[in-house]
């Protein structure tokens, strides 16, 4: 029988009523493979996944591929998104075994989780030098029948090399290090149409947020101009979809992410508080406007993702035919005779157009809420709110914030996803930091002091769950989660910041507000790790070069008295300065504040440099 009905994600959902029998993870199917001395079958995936579907409706809803499966192994579904930990660890396997990854996955493990062997996408027939999906079913069942030692030898290899953590550099940690990623980034910019390297491309917003703090405009506009023409941008309705299939961001994989367009809004507009380029400007009022209209919930959080399929056909409901309303030299061939938008749309008609696909069915919402998603979505709805004077911006964020802290925690601590009253999974080291990041933006869009040390609080709390006091950095999992045959640590910043890299960010700003060089020290630890690794994959790693940007930089800490909307206060914060550190009081409960009070009953700004202030402006 399927087991899959009980569960809150929409992904394992959408496979309840296969003839699969799919467990979710756990010790059920552990055990059940044990007691069966079967190989566990592990797909992952996620609902907005549109190869995920194709698999799906192509295997596992196919009664004599579900018999084969149910016949051999142990069969357990895997929601990336909801068990970041289980996908990790197991597309580090693939990888090492085929030299890529992606989803869906497909890995084959022992019953005691241990990998032997993995993939991606299987077609129900052989084609492209892949085997059919049920020749491997059959390949692996018989190896595992007739070839038991060697499939447990090289299992015991290869869990032994996802054991083999990486070590930190003992070397100096010097600013060539930017300036060396500043040349590397640049040698795999594509000057034509931005971004990095060739097709397929995903917007770059950490590297693209690096750039623009070393003042190094060009790729950045380059990038930023290219993505926001139309395909990958949503021209009509606002927001990014999640990549482009070719070098020119026009035809998009039509899933859009909540963590890509929350990444992509503060990059806009830092851009425009840059170059006071209206465009930009633009595009964040259109993807926040996104944001709030598909993917916010009642309580508060924002859902996941919205799928690239409506009906089964990708990107459905985006493309238009010819015989659509719609400017000729505005339509780009897709496929099967349908176009996307791409050009110069006047107001009058994006609103027209918007209405007429408003009518259209919609492609699935994963509405569970994922804490380190929602974290980003906080700190760029908190900024652009800031930015733009919109109270209705900073409404929603403080709101997200509120549901942060209330139904996503228990005891203070996050779980990992919300769907439909339920919270589930202990939170990953990316919810913390990523929260811990919001919540600070949040304390200087409103000045509220609670946002602040909330966001103390759950950085510390991080140290403490997932710190690796022997050789530095931090894990994925904490220390009284679940045991998998591996505990990882995760440095890359694709397709999100990494939970290193954003905690030692969170951490630098928190302890230039307290002083405190215990957590500069954490946040180094980090750094040990990633500079090693920098010179070969630069782009990899933007998050982490902003952070390290941070350490460099000459200190700067602003110590605001009075409220956010005060002119001293707005002007101080007007412009780019990533690297200041922003407090709002009076208040004695942070060092940077103390003592510090209002001018002759007027709010002021101390601008200060290792707690050694300037006179206030007021």
């Amino acid at each position: 029988m399927n087991h899959l009905d009980a569960e809150t994600s929409p992904y394992l959902l959408q496979h309840a009523d296969n003839p699969v029998h799919w467990y979710p993870w756990g010790d059920e199917a552990r055990s059940q493979a044990r007691d069966e001395d079967k190989p566990i079958l592990l797909s992952v995936g996620y609902a907005a996944c549109h190869w995920c579907h194709v698999m799906a409706h192509e295997s596992f809803e196919d009664e004599a591929t579900a018999a084969l499966m149910n016949e051999h192994f142990v069969c357990v579904k895997v929601d990336r998104e909801e068990r970041p930990d289980v996908d990790s660890l197991y597309m580090d396997a693939v990888v090492s075994l085929t030299g890529h990854g992606g989803w869906p996955m497909t890995v084959f493990l022992t019953p005691a989780g241990e990998p032997f062997f993995g993939g991606t996408y299987y077609p129900p027939e052989p084609r492209h030098g892949l085997p059919s999906f049920r020749q491997l079913l059959v390949a692996v069942a018989d190896a595992w029948r007739d070839r038991r030692a060697e499939i447990q030898r090289d299992a015991g290899m290869i869990t032994e090399q996802l054991r083999r953590a990486a070590q930190p550099s003992r070397d100096p940690l010097t600013p060539t290090l930017l300036t060396d990623a500043v040349g590397g980034l640049r040698r795999s910019f594509d000057p034509v149409w931005g971004g990095f390297g060739n097709a397929p491309k995903f917007p770059p917003a950490s590297a693209l947020e690096f750039l623009l703090r070393r003042g190094d405009l060009e790729p950045v506009t380059k990038t930023l101009d290219s993505m926001a023409l139309g395909g990958m941008y949503d021209l009509v309705g606002g927001g990014f979809h999640r990549y482009a299939v070719d070098r020119e961001w026009l035809i998009p994989h039509f899933e859009k992410m909540l963590y890509d367009n929350a990444l992509l809004v503060p990059a806009y507009l830092h851009a425009w508080v840059v170059t006071g380029n209206e465009r930009y400007r633009a595009v964040v009022e259109e993807t926040c406007a996104y944001m709030l209209r598909d993917l916010r919930l009642p309580d508060g959080g924002f859902a996941s993702a919205q799928d690239a399929d409506t009906d089964g056909v990708e990107g459905l409901t985006y493309t238009w035919t010819e015989d659509d309303e719609v400017p000729r030299e505005l339509l780009h061939a897709f496929e099967h005779g349908r176009f996307v938008v791409r050009g110069e749309l006047d107001e009058g008609t994006r609103a027209r157009l918007f209405v007429e696909r408003e009518q259209r069915p919609k492609p699935l919402r994963d509405d569970k809420v994922v804490a380190s998603w929602n974290g980003l979505t906080v700190a760029a709805l908190a900024e652009a709110g800031r930015r733009l004077g919109r109270d209705d911006l900073l409404d929603a964020a403080g709101a997200c914030a509120e549901f942060l802290l209330g139904p996503l925690s228990s005891d203070g601590r996050l779980f990992r996803t919300w769907r439909n009253g339920q919270a589930r999974h202990a939170g990953v080291l990316d919810d913390y930091a990523d929260v811990a990041h919001g919540l600070y933006e949040l304390h200087v869009a409103t000045g509220d002091l609670r946002w602040l040390t909330e966001a103390r609080r759950l950085a510390l709390l991080a140290v403490e769950l997932f710190g690796d006091d022997e050789h530095g950095g931090f894990f994925l999992t904490p220390v009284d989660g679940e045991e998998l045959v591996s505990r990882k640590k995760d440095f890359d910043d694709h397709p999100t910041p990494s939970g290193n890299s954003m905690l030692a960010y969170v951490l630098l700003r928190l302890a230039r507000l307290w002083g405190d060089e215990q957590l500069e020290r954490r946040a180094v630890g980090v750094f040990r790790f990633i500079a090693p690794q920098l010179p070969h994959a630069p782009s990899a790693f933007g998050h982490a070069l902003c952070a390290l940007d941070l350490y460099f930089s000459p200190r700067r800490e602003l110590a605001v008295i009075g409220p956010p909307d005060a002119d001293v206060a707005r002007r101080e914060l007007a412009r780019f300065d990533p690297n200041a550190v922003v407090a709002f009081g009076p208040s004695d409960e942070v060092p940077l504040l103390s003592g510090k009070g209002y001018v002759d009953g007027r709010p002021a700004v101390y601008v200060c440099e290792n707690f050694a202030c300037q006179a206030p402006v007021t």
